[in-house]
């Protein structure tokens, strides 16, 4: 049975193997290669503890979206959970919210490229060069995208290969290039002149690394095309954390023993690092793979992010049913059409903006889904299959407290921002035509899955 209940065709589901490096190449993005330099300059060598911290702190959010995917088959995620948590209206915000955090995300892949070039290519100091290439890549990847899908799943495969072979390269060539005097100062000298600075410091850096790892909440949002993703879904998620977490500490370790305190002079450390030690051949294989990385997940972001807003008008009446209308190719243009130009504006901004903005995103979704993790523990509305969160409500608690800490590392430009995404979706929620139909369609559905659990 479908969303409505009709019947039709399965096509074949995702295996573990599958969403495992799906996962992978969703969580590991530009940041991996550029933020090394405003890490290490917040902490020092102590960066590598604050990414364990962070990695912890996200395992728990991780685990608490386990939870929920083994109570939900449907895809959506944050907004599915939240949706039958709270009701329609939360659903709606944080359906927008997603949607958002998409075109944050688009733009801060395009921007990363842009900045890549820009270490190497002086034309991209210019403004006019920078922006009409910035603009170039939107409106291409948009025209690509009219035509369907045909080629995303080729681009994601090679943008996962180039990611994974340029950081493990990385790791295990630059080891035997490590000078062990590199890994002093283990904390910058203006981060021990009391608690208050280095907490500052800490918090700095806690902001930047936790960007690292939030793209593992994207991991549930197509469970109906996954094998059995009330298990499934869980195991990978943390699977996923695991491995992250273990390349990107041995990334900054690698980096650090090569650089030393260089590291916070260049835009792309991780390049630099491997040319320091390699020779000019270690810098061109780090770019390349780092361009084709980045290139790859922005215009997967370009595919996905309108394939979201789309689904919200199309499959649950959350939106005008033209915002997900669809043209000969199946391709919803006026969604790719929206996309872009919010992307187009992002781009206006800096990369470190965009990734506070995507932290911020992330974090409204985070809480209401580990709000709505209490309340059905409590409830026990919507049973688990296959993983059980361990500990009661220790973990959702200690998770919720901590993303809550994250409100003091945000500036009050992404504060503002993230305010005014919300007020203008509740402004539109009430101008928004509800189609009863779909609404009462979506309540025999959980009615149906009600029984069914």
């Amino acid at each position: 049975m479908d969303y409505y209940g009709k019947k039709s065709v399965t096509p074949k589901k995702l295996s573990f193997i599958s969403i495992y490096f799906l996962g992978i190449n969703g969580v590991i993005g530009s940041g991996a290669f550029l933020l090394p330099q405003t890490m290490y300059k917040d902490m020092n060598l102590m960066c590598v503890f604050v990414t364990i911290c962070s990695a912890l702190t996200v395992s728990m959010i991780a685990l608490c979206y386990a939870d929920l995917s083994s109570r939900f088959t449907g895809a959506g995620a944050a907004w599915l959970y939240s949706y039958n948590a709270f009701g329609r209206f939360m659903g709606y915000e944080l359906g927008v919210f997603t949607w958002f955090l998409g075109c944050c995300t688009y733009a801060a892949e395009v921007v990363a490229l842009l900045t890549t070039l820009r270490s190497f290519w002086p034309a991209y100091n210019n403004n006019i060069v920078y922006f009409s290439t910035a603009i170039g890549l939107i409106v291409l990847f948009s025209i690509i995208n009219f035509f369907g899908r045909s080629l995303v799943k080729f681009v994601d495969n090679l943008s996962s290969a180039a990611k994974l072979i340029t950081i493990i390269g990385f790791i295990i060539i630059g080891a035997f290039f490590i000078h062990k005097i590199n890994f002093t100062p283990v904390i910058p000298k203006a981060a021990t002149t009391g608690v208050v600075p280095y907490f500052k410091h800490f918090g700095a850096a806690f902001s930047v690394v936790f960007y690292l790892f939030t793209g593992f909440s994207f991991i549930p949002i197509a469970a109906t095309q996954m094998e059995n993703p009330e298990k499934n879904i869980p195991k990978v998620l943390i699977s996923v954390m695991i491995t992250v977490t273990i390349l990107y500490s041995l990334m900054l370790i690698v980096a650090i023993g090569i650089l030393g305190s260089r590291m916070s002079n260049y835009s792309t450390p991780i390049a630099v690092a491997f040319q320091k030690a390699v020779g000019n051949w270690g810098y061109i294989v780090v770019i390349i793979g780092m361009l084709t990385s980045i290139f790859g997940v922005a215009f997967a972001s370009s595919f996905n992010t309108p394939a979201l807003i789309a689904s919200l008008a199309n499959e649950h009446g959350m939106l005008p049913k033209w915002v997900g209308k669809k043209n000969k190719y199946d391709a919803p243009w006026i969604s790719i059409l929206l996309s872009a130009g919010v992307t187009m504006v992002l781009i206006t901004q800096s990369y470190l903006f965009l990734v506070s903005c995507i932290v911020l995103a992330s974090f409204i979704q985070y809480v209401p889904s580990i709000l709505a993790v209490i309340k059905f523990k409590h409830t026990d509305e919507f049973p688990n299959h296959g993983f059980k969160l361990p500990g009661g409500y220790t973990i959702p608690i200690l998770a919720l407290i901590i993303s809550c800490y994250m409100i003091t590392n945000f500036t009050w430009k992404t504060l503002i921002v993230g305010l005014g995404v919300a007020l203008l979706a509740t402004v539109l929620y009430f101008f928004i035509n509800k189609n009863p139909v779909d609404t009462l369609k979506h309540e025999k559905y959980l009615e149906r899955l009600r029984k069914r659990l």
